[in-house]
């Protein structure tokens, strides 16, 4: 290690910047965000420093640079283009053990400058050494786009609250209850800027945590839910928020239409429990209502992973109900519907200015219960997705045709979308039912019907954003 990362504290303490051009804003700007008294020492300053002087955020010394302008400086840095002055800056600091930074000249430096996340109070220091400074920027770039933008305010937040758990739980109890303020739903609360809510969550939690370590029993206090959408199935799909949380669970609940590449994202020890349903191995909705309580009501971190979205055909408001009435705190976190994941990854605009103006999602397990308006489903001019329909398929067609829609028709099949292995037949009303049978389609698959089915010819293969042929 060529360098130690350290934090400076510069708040009111005097910086020297030595040059008054472009690569000197940018070390100002960065200076201002610490509170530093600033000097700038330069026979010339661009307007923005020059601005900044007049406001008096700055002091502005406008001479050359001698080598007394050094003295009692906590941190010298220069930024002047010109070799020799930085050297002769560089040899001032030096003989008086004061910390410089020569720009782009690591050699004649004894601190350098590293891509910076900012969170604060959380900082995140990357650097290269000066080795690759677009490297390490390119690794910034990566974090930024990973962490939360309102992780300072859960630092703060947690902050004003250190002594307050301090008081009322032991140094063991500490670690495991703040790691589940800040992976659970309290930390979600205020990275969604719900800080209200988020604080009386807090105080809950403390207070349980609080009896249960106090009561002699061991207890790990009340765990939480996850309901997670894990997409149509690509495992690039999922949302950030859906990575996060899989790495935090301990246990994770998983469906059928889970493919084990999203599996692969979540924590490798974490317990992992299949609900799905398949021969053999019917799990029913009340029983995935047991687990989710019994292993809560542990202390665990439980996952309900599950397809697509929670809250669209995956019964994710029941199980919200039992966990609301159990008292058990949950957090859902939305994922790509199968018919949008569908429609990108085959070119099919759900809605169009000419074509439709409304899409309808149906559960294709709904045909005899006179539930669905099928007269409704049946107009033109709109797109109808039908979930779990193609074991239904041939009851689908003739319930619309009964109810008035066109056997010409255009309408869509799309098999396992967004996954490599993902298929798409096209046709109309009048023929998809012999067009799937023949071509052996099996669940995951969605029927599409609309003419924007239309918009893309069958007989022409085109690689969609996901890489897959259709």
């Amino acid at each position: 290690m060529d360098y130690l990362p350290v934090f400076l504290q510069l708040r009111e303490r005097p910086v020297l910047v030595v040059g008054g051009g472009r690569v000197a804003v940018r070390k100002v700007e960065l200076l201002r965000r610490t509170g530093a008294k600033i000097t700038v020492v330069a026979p010339e300053l661009v307007d923005e420093l020059r601005e900044l002087a007049t406001q008096g955020e700055l002091r502005y010394l406008d001479t050359v640079f001698a080598p007394q302008h050094v003295a009692g400086t906590a941190a010298v840095i220069a930024a002047t283009g010109v070799p020799e002055v930085n050297a002769a800056v560089s040899v001032a600091a030096r003989e008086q053990n004061i910390p410089v930074n020569v720009v782009d000249d690591p050699a004649a430096s004894t601190f350098i400058f590293p891509a910076i996340v900012d969170r604060s109070p959380i900082l995140i220091a990357i650097s290269s050494g000066g080795q690759a400074p677009v490297l390490a920027r390119r690794v910034r770039e990566q974090m930024e786009a990973f962490l939360p933008a309102r992780l300072g305010a859960l630092a703060r937040f947690m902050g004003d609250r250190r002594k307050a758990v301090k008081r009322a739980l032991r140094t063991a109890a500490r670690r495991s209850f703040w790691e589940r303020i800040v992976g659970g739903v309290v930390g979600a609360r205020v990275f969604a800027g719900d800080e209200v809510t988020a604080g009386k969550d807090f105080e809950r939690e403390l207070r349980t945590t609080h009896l249960t370590r106090s009561s002699g029993t061991g207890g790990l206090g009340l765990g939480e839910c996850y309901l997670i959408g894990a997409g149509p199935g690509d495992p690039d799909l999922l949302t950030l928020r859906a990575l996060q949380l899989l790495q935090q669970a301990d246990v994770i609940l998983y469906d059928r239409l889970v493919p084990a590449a999203v599996l692969e994202r979540a924590r490798r020890d974490a317990e992992r429990v299949f609900v799905g349903k398949q021969p053999g191995n019917h799990t029913t909705q009340e029983r995935i209502n047991e687990l989710l309580v019994h292993y809560a009501r542990l202390g665990l971190r439980v996952a309900r992973l599950k397809g697509g979205d929670p809250f669209i055909f995956g019964r994710g408001g029941e199980e919200i109900e039992v966990l609301a009435a159990h008292g058990i705190p949950y957090i859902v976190v939305p994922g790509i519907t199968a018919a949008l994941g569908a429609a990108a990854a085959t070119s099919i605009p759900l809605t169009h200015r000419k074509l439709a103006q409304s899409v309808t999602f149906v559960t294709g397990h709904v045909l005899d219960d006179e539930s669905l308006d099928w007269n409704s489903l049946a107009r033109a001019r709109q797109t109808v997705v039908f979930y779990m329909g193609v074991g239904h398929l041939p009851q689908i067609v003739s319930r619309l045709q009964a109810a008035g829609a066109s056997a010409d028709q255009p309408v869509a099949v799309i098999e396992r979308a967004t996954l490599p292995e993902q298929r798409t037949l096209r046709g109309t009303l009048g023929t998809i039912a012999s067009t799937v049978q023949a071509a052996n389609v099996s669940p995951p698959a969605l029927l599409i019907v609309g003419e924007v089915t239309a918009l893309a010819a069958a007989d022409t293969l085109m690689v969609a954003e996901f890489g897959a042929l259709v």
